[in-house]
């Protein structure tokens, strides 16, 4: 029987190289500094990545896609919540994948990711 994790991580083993992770793909702040200032100036985003993330954990997923979350916090933030919305850049997508396996080390490899090339 096919499980919806089951579905998810067939999808996702077809479009990221899991043998990246947090712990041998060494990118966060040092080689990312304009995702690194955008978390310092809108904590509030990281927040609710860690949210919704623990919320797919809790509903039984191994692995996870960071741009499904990513996807959520707009929706929390624009449809959701009252007030402004905040602008968030795809590109710090992989900086929070990243920061969120290396903040909680038990679910490293939660994210897929890909090996940083340097670029933006």
């Amino acid at each position: 029987m096919t499980t919806k994790n089951n579905r998810q991580q067939t999808a996702q083993m077809y479009l990221f190289k899991p043998e990246f992770n947090a712990a041998n793909d060494n990118t966060l702040a040092a080689e990312r500094p304009e995702s690194e200032a955008y978390h310092q100036a809108n904590p509030e985003v990281y927040e609710l990545i860690k949210k919704f993330t623990f919320q797919v954990i809790e509903a039984g997923f191994d692995h996870y896609s960071i741009a499904s979350i990513y996807e959520r916090v707009r929706w929390h933030t624009e449809v959701e919540t009252a007030g402004d919305p905040f602008k968030i850049n795809n590109n710090h997508r992989p900086y929070y994948a990243r920061k969120f396996m290396e903040d909680h080390p038990e679910h490293d490899g939660f994210f897929f990711t890909r090996e940083y090339n340097g670029g933006a």
